[in-house]
C-alpha cells in the first residue's frame, strides 16, 4: 500500500494550490496532462478485466456462521458461542485465517485507538465526535471482546487452536494447510460488555434499556485477490469489510424484550402472540404502515406469549456479509409489505418494519416505514431490485448505522412530542441513507476500510435522488455542486482516494459530499442521464454479491458510457484542486477588418477563460446580447485538452454582447464566483468642447 500511495503521489500533477499551479512551467519531457491515462489503475487481469467486470477467474470466499448468544440485561453482557465453516475459493492454500474482532476498539489491553488519540488543542473547539470525546475524557471502558474458547474441529474431534491477537484482529493457526476448494470447521466462544456509544450500543430510555448489537462476534476477514488477507485495524473511522455466507442465529433475551435481526424469524409462534401474529400477515399485505405492537401495549399484560423468563428468537440470513440486531422490552413495532409490482401474486413481498421507543412517536409512526417503502422505490430503480426479504429500521442510541436487512437510526421529538419539520426531514434523510446502504456496501461490497467514498458517496449521490423523489422541494443538504463549495476551498483536504482512517479533517465532506457532488455532475452535466444510468446499472449488476475496488467502478462507469473520463477522476478523485474558471478578457474585432469574405456575423470576439484551479472541467458560458436575449454555451472538458491553463473562444455575431457569465446554473463547484462575469464597459457620454 505504501508503494501504491507514494506512486500516486509522484503521479499527480506537480504542484497542488491553485496559485502554483497557475505559475508553473510544465517540463515537456514528462506528460503531466489531466488527459493522460490513469497510472493508477490496476493491470487488467484474470480476475478484473478492463472493462471493469468481474474476470473469468474471478473467486471470493464464503463464510457461514450458526451462533447461539443471550443477552444479560443486569451486567449489559453478550455472550455466544458460534461455529464458523470457512469455504476456500482462492487458488491458494491458506495455513491460517484472520478474523475481525471489533470490540477490541473498547479493550483497555487491546485497543490502539484509545492509545494514538490525540489531545485536543486548548485554543481550539472540542471534536464533536461522541467516540473522540469517549476516548478523551471518559473513564476507561473495558469493553473487549472476551475469548474463552477457540477450537478447530478435526475429524470431528475439537482441538485448541493457536491464535495471535493483535489489536482488532486474531490469527488461528491451521492444523494443516487449507486446500484450495476445502474447507474448514472452528468454534469459538466469547463475551463483550455493550457500550453506551459507538457503532452498537445502548441506552436507557423511559421505559428501560435499547440494546443495538453490532459488531458483536468474531468474524473472518476478506482474503481476496487484491489485498490477500485484508486486516487493516478497526480504529473507529473506517468501516468494514466482509465475506458473504449464511447465518443460522439463536438469541435468547428476557421474555418481555422484542428483537429484530438481520433475516428472516423463524420461530414467530413462540416469540409473539397470536394477536401479533395475525397483526405481522395482515401489515404485510398492507401498503401502508400497520402496527404490530401500538404504543399503549408496551410491556402491558398480555404483550408477551409468556409472563417470565427468557426466549429465544431464532433467525436465519442468507448470502448476507454481516448480522446484526436490537432487543427491548420499549419497542412500538409498525410495518408494512412492499412489491415492485402489486399486480404479480408471485412476487414476494419485502418486509418493511420500524421498531422504537414511545419516546419517538409520534415522528417515527409517520414517517420511518415509509422512507424504507421509499428506499426501496429509487434505489431499485436507479440500481437494482431489493433483493432481500426484510428492511428494519430501529431507534436507537446509534444516530445511523447500517447492517444488511436492518440499520440503526436517530432523531427523536421534544418530551412533548412535538418536533420541527427539520426533525421529520433528518430522519427521513438518515433512514433513506442507512436502508440504502442495504446496496452500497451490503450488496455490492466494497472495502470500507479503505475506501470510504466507494460506498458512503455513491449511497448519498443515490440518497439525493431517492429524497427528491419523496418531495421535489425536499431541502436536500448533498448532491448538487454548489453545495460541496466551502470544502472544495479548503487548501487542507485530501484526495477521495484516500484510506479511510487517513482522512483526518472533514470526513463528512470528503466520504460524502464531494463524490456525491461528483457523481451528479458527472451524470447530469458531463454524461446524459440515461448514459450514465445504464452505465451505472451494469456496474451494479456486475458486482452484486462481490467486492469491487475503485478501478472497476471507474473502469465500468467508462465502458459503459463510451467516454474516457480519467481526467475526471484524475481530478475529482485523485487530487484536492479546485474549480476556479475565470474571465480573464472579452476582445471586439468589426468581422470586416478580419479580411474574411463569408458573411458571418457582424461582429467577432474573442472570449478569454483561465484555469486558476487546476481542475479541469466542462465550460459553460451564458452570453446575454444586446437585445436582451441570451444564449448558454456548452463546451465538454477537451477544451482543456491542448491547453490547461486558458482557452479562447471566438464567436461571430450580429448581435453586441453585454455580459458573459461562466458556470451560470452553478453545476461545476466553482471556488470563485466573482471572476466568472464580464460585462461590456459602460461608454462615457462624449463632453461638449
Amino acid at each position: 500500500m505504501k508503494k501504491i500511495l507514494l506512486f500516486i503521489f509522484l503521479a499527480l500533477p506537480i504542484v497542488a494550490s491553485a496559485q502554483k499551479w497557475k505559475n508553473t512551467t510544465f517540463d515537456n519531457r514528462f506528460n503531466r496532462s489531466m488527459f493522460r491515462e490513469l497510472e493508477e489503475f490496476p493491470t487488467p487481469n484474470e480476475f478484473r478485466n478492463a472493462n471493469g467486470a468481474p474476470g473469468k477467474s474471478y473467486w471470493q470466499q464464503k463464510v457461514n456462521y450458526k451462533i447461539d448468544a443471550s443477552l444479560d440485561t443486569a451486567t449489559h453482557t453478550v455472550t455466544g458461542s458460534e461455529k464458523i465453516t470457512y469455504f476456500n475459493n482462492s487458488p491458494d492454500e491458506l495455513t491460517y485465517l484472520w478474523l475481525q474482532v471489533d470490540q477490541n476498539l473498547n479493550s483497555l489491553e487491546h485497543s490502539r485507538t484509545y492509545k494514538v488519540q490525540r489531545s485536543p488543542d486548548p485554543a481550539n473547539p472540542l471534536p464533536k465526535n461522541p467516540n473522540a470525546l469517549r476516548f478523551l475524557f471518559n473513564e476507561p471502558f473495558d469493553g473487549g471482546h472476551k475469548i474463552s474458547r477457540v477450537q478447530l474441529i478435526n475429524k470431528g474431534k475439537k482441538v485448541n487452536a493457536k491464535t495471535y491477537v493483535a489489536g482488532t484482529v486474531m490469527k488461528v493457526s491451521l492444523l494443516e494447510p487449507l486446500k484450495s476448494g476445502g474447507s474448514v470447521e472452528l468454534e469459538i466462544d466469547w463475551s463483550y460488555k455493550v457500550p453506551d456509544q459507538g457503532r452498537g450500543a445502548k441506552e436507557k430510555v423511559k421505559d428501560g434499556w435499547l440494546y443495538e448489537i453490532a459488531q458483536w462476534f468474531p468474524r473472518l476477514c476478506v482474503y481476496d485477490d487484491v489485498s490477500g488477507w485484508q486486516t487493516n485495524q478497526y480504529m473507529g473511522q473506517g468501516e468494514f469489510h466482509l465475506e458473504f455466507g449464511d447465518y443460522d442465529v439463536k438469541l435468547t433475551v428476557p421474555y418481555n424484550h422484542i428483537v429484530a435481526a438481520t433475516g428472516v424469524l423463524q420461530n414467530p409462534k413462540d416469540v409473539l402472540t397470536k394477536e401479533q401474529q395475525t397483526r405481522l400477515k395482515d401489515a404485510l399485505s398492507s401498503e401502508g404502515p400497520q402496527y404490530i405492537i401500538r404504543p399503549n401495549e408496551v410491556m402491558t399484560p398480555g404483550s408477551r406469549p409468556k409472563s417470565s423468563g427468557t426466549l429465544t428468537w431464532h433467525y436465519k440470513a442468507e448470502n448476507v456479509r454481516d448480522f446484526a440486531w436490537v432487543s427491548s422490552k420499549t419497542y412500538v413495532w409498525d410495518a408494512a409489505g412492499y412489491k415492485y409490482d402489486w399486480k404479480n401474486p408471485k412476487e414476494k413481498v419485502i418486509e418493511c418494519h420500524s421498531l422504537y421507543p414511545r419516546d419517538a412517536s409520534p415522528l417515527w409512526d409517520s414517517v420511518s416505514t415509509k422512507a424504507i417503502i421509499q428506499t426501496m422505490k429509487t434505489y431499485g430503480r436507479m440500481a437494482f431490485e431489493y433483493p432481500y426479504p426484510v428492511a428494519i429500521n430501529v431507534h436507537g442510541p446509534v444516530f445511523g448505522m447500517e447492517y444488511p436487512m436492518i440499520c440503526f437510526c436517530g432523531a427523536r421529538p421534544r418530551p412533548d412530542g412535538t418536533y420541527p419539520t427539520a426533525l421529520a426531514h433528518a430522519l427521513i434523510s438518515v433512514t433513506i441513507h442507512e436502508v440504502g446502504h442495504n446496496w452500497f456496501p451490503m450488496i455490492v461490497s466494497s472495502d470500507e476500510r479503505r475506501w470510504t467514498w466507494l460506498d458512503e458517496g455513491v449511497n448519498t449521490f443515490l440518497q439525493y435522488y431517492a429524497e427528491l423523489d419523496w418531495d421535489p422541494a425536499y431541502p436536500v443538504r448533498r448532491g448538487p455542486a454548489k453545495m460541496i463549495v466551502p470544502y472544495m476551498k479548503d487548501s487542507d483536504q485530501v484526495p477521495l482516494m484516500t484510506n479511510s482512517d487517513q482522512i483526518h479533517k472533514d470526513f463528512g465532506n470528503n466520504g460524502y459530499s464531494k463524490p456525491a457532488a461528483g457523481l451528479v455532475m458527472l451524470r447530469e452535466h458531463i454524461l446524459k442521464p440515461d448514459v450514465f444510468d445504464e452505465a451505472f446499472r451494469e456496474y451494479c449488476r456486475l458486482w452484486k454479491f462481490k467486492h469491487p475496488e475503485p478501478a472497476d467502478f471507474f473502469r465500468s462507469l467508462e465502458k459503459g458510457s463510451g467516454e474516457n473520463l480519467a481526467w475526471f477522476w484524475r481530478g475529482w478523485f485523485y487530487s484536492t484542486y479546485n474549480n476556479d474558471q475565470a474571465i480573464a478578457d472579452v476582445n471586439l474585432t468589426p468581422s470586416d477588418s478580419l479580411g474574411i469574405k463569408m458573411n458571418r456575423g457582424k461582429y467577432f470576439y474573442r472570449i478569454k477563460v483561465v484555469n486558476n484551479g487546476g481542475l479541469v472541467l466542462p465550460l459553460e458560458m451564458k452570453i446575454t446580447y444586446g437585445d436582451g436575449s441570451n444564449e448558454l454555451m456548452r463546451f465538454p472538458a477537451e477544451v482543456w485538452m491542448q491547453n490547461e491553463l486558458d482557452f479562447v473562444k471566438g464567436l461571430f455575431t450580429d448581435k453586441e454582447i453585454t455580459s458573459v457569465a461562466l458556470d451560470p446554473e452553478e453545476n461545476f463547484a466553482d471556488v470563485n464566483r466573482e471572476n466568472n462575469t464580464w460585462k461590456k464597459p459602460e461608454q462615457k457620454p462624449q463632453q461638449n468642447p
